[in-house]
């Protein structure tokens, strides 16, 4: 028998379908062949790791000490001020004094320190740490070896405030478009699901709100508070801006409650609150996300400006725009006080910018293979 023959009795092996991949994974597959939106992606995860672990890269406080027999994280003072230790604050009164404090009252101390020994809010003194100079301030703050960007005009470190500024930057953009994305989603759900007279109340308030000029009707609810902090500043931009996301919301609403799934959902019985969140809102995820990224960019360009301003979080909040209103008056003399928060503020904007480009040229099957 011919070697033909022997191969032709063989049983043929079916093949295995491939498995086709799914909506999002489609989607991440287009985006990372994109290398401008991929390189706003590195940006932001950068931006992370800075605000994350900013307490060990600037600040006066020990990452961790030991101290009269007992293991303390001092650091985390800088996330939130309850978390130092009153042992630090109120019972030996170190006064932001580590070092000298630390080695007086128990020599079997010992302590880790963050890569630059500068402090976001306080001017580091002559006598914080040993052979460490006291930062100059006014136009002696130059960008020096010690003073990597400069100090202010009250002689606080510049590159402190900007490390440190990173948290307040990611918190203020997440978490107002997270308020917005969740008020936006719901009203334009609502609008577009049902329709009648829901839709036409919710569109005329939506019309109202998006008359005022949403920096004017940031500082107008700032202005009930006498001294807002970072919370009620980023409630206030979560509040505000979910007018574009709710509208966006509403139009795929419109159109995806018409496929013949969600007639077959309500034939299967389900409620009014499945279908919209569960069904429609599923397949709808992908253009809210688009205006959410530009949103994160609007928030943080829209917390520098009222920190630039004068009216945004309390003093003892580092924020990039703080910077920007100290450099105001003193452009010419203090120029690094405009060009690194300025570039800050740049680069963060461009990148979420980016990342929404990117998001929309992935999702849209009309642009992604262009």
């Amino acid at each position: 028998m011919s070697a033909a023959a022997e191969l032709a009795e063989q049983p043929v092996k079916p093949t295995k379908p491939a498995v086709s991949q799914g909506f999002w994974a489609t989607a991440w597959r287009y985006y990372r062949r994109r290398p401008m939106a991929m390189l706003g992606l590195y940006f932001v995860a950068f931006l992370a790791i800075v605000a994350i672990f900013s307490p060990a890269i600037a600040g006066t406080k020990p990452i961790v000490c030991s101290y009269k027999g007992n293991i303390y994280f001092p650091c985390m003072g800088y996330f939130y001020a309850p978390w130092e230790n009153a042992i630090f604050t109120t019972g030996d009164h170190f006064e932001k004094r580590y070092e000298p404090n630390l080695k007086a009252n128990d020599p079997d101390s010992w302590a880790i320190w963050p890569l630059v020994r500068q402090d976001p809010i306080e001017r580091v003194r002559e006598n914080w740490f040993e052979g460490q100079p006291g930062n100059p301030d006014k136009a002696d703050g130059k960008p020096s070896w010690q003073n990597l960007m400069g100090t202010d005009s009250n002689g606080v470190d510049v590159f402190a405030q900007l490390v440190h500024g990173t948290r307040v930057a990611l918190l203020v953009g997440f978490v107002s478009m997270g308020i917005a994305g969740a008020i936006g989603i719901a009203v334009g759900a609502c609008a577009g699901y049902f329709g009648g007279w829901v839709d036409f109340v919710l569109s005329r308030f939506i019309e109202i709100i998006l008359c005022v000029p949403t920096l004017i009707l940031v500082i107008a609810l700032l202005a009930i508070a006498e001294h807002p902090s970072i919370w009620q500043v980023v409630a206030v931009i979560g509040l505000t801006g979910w007018t574009g996301i709710a509208r966006l919301t509403r139009a795929e609403f419109l159109k995806i409650k018409q496929i013949e799934y969600v007639a077959a959902a309500k034939a299967m019985g389900a409620g009014s609150m499945r279908i919209m969140f569960i069904h429609i809102l599923r397949n709808a995820l992908a253009p809210i996300l688009v205006p959410i990224s530009f949103g994160i960019a609007a928030a943080i360009f829209t917390e520098s400006a009222l920190s630039f301003l004068g009216i945004g979080a309390d003093t003892l909040t580092p924020t990039w725009g703080r910077v920007l209103h100290e450099g105001q008056n003193n452009i010419r003399s203090m120029w690094w006080l405009i060009f690194f928060p300025g570039l800050a503020i740049f680069t963060t904007v461009l990148a979420y910018n980016l990342i929404g480009e990117g998001i929309q040229e992935a999702t849209d099957p009309r642009t992604r293979d262009a």
